[in-house]
């Protein structure tokens, strides 16, 4: 009967151990991001996008002079 009551034991403990920590302080969640090693691939990433936006505008402001033009 011990042995059936053990794992009983063990997931009360379980849940009243994640149940009893604090929450985290707000000031945690309003301090700037840590740098991570993503960090410089991530702007080359943004600057990517920049590009193609730019790219995509160009494209839309020249097929509209041309339609304009000839069309």
């Amino acid at each position: 009967m011990k042995f059936a009551m053990l794992p009983l034991a063990a997931l009360a403990l379980n849940f009243a151990a994640c149940s009893s920590s604090p929450p985290p302080p707000a000031s945690a969640a309003t301090t700037t991001p840590q740098k991570t090693v993503f960090d410089t691939q991530l702007k080359s990433l943004q600057k990517a996008k920049d590009v193609q936006k730019t790219v995509d505008q160009q494209k839309e402001d020249m097929d509209k002079k041309l339609k304009d033009e000839g069309g």
